[in-house]
């Protein structure tokens, strides 16, 4: 990537190493941007790129036993 490229990028669906992470940001070392699962499900999210989201309620119910022995 050395003087072909101003910036590097990196997609995975998975995770970084910290290494990885640490060589990405290394000074002296070209620029390189890491995307991991998370980030790239949140900026398909944002830019609503081939996901969409919907809202969905869960009713939560409890019961209380005590509330039989009381009739």
């Amino acid at each position: 990537m050395v003087g072909r490229a101003d910036k590097g990028l990196l997609i995975t669906t998975g995770n970084f190493t910290r290494d990885a992470e640490r060589e990405a940001t290394r000074d002296g070392a070209p620029a390189i941007d890491l995307i991991d699962g998370d980030l790239l499900a949140d900026k398909l999210k944002e830019l609503s790129l081939g996901v969409e989201t919907r809202l969905v309620q869960v009713e939560q119910v409890h019961v209380d036993p005590d509330w039989f022995f009381t009739i």
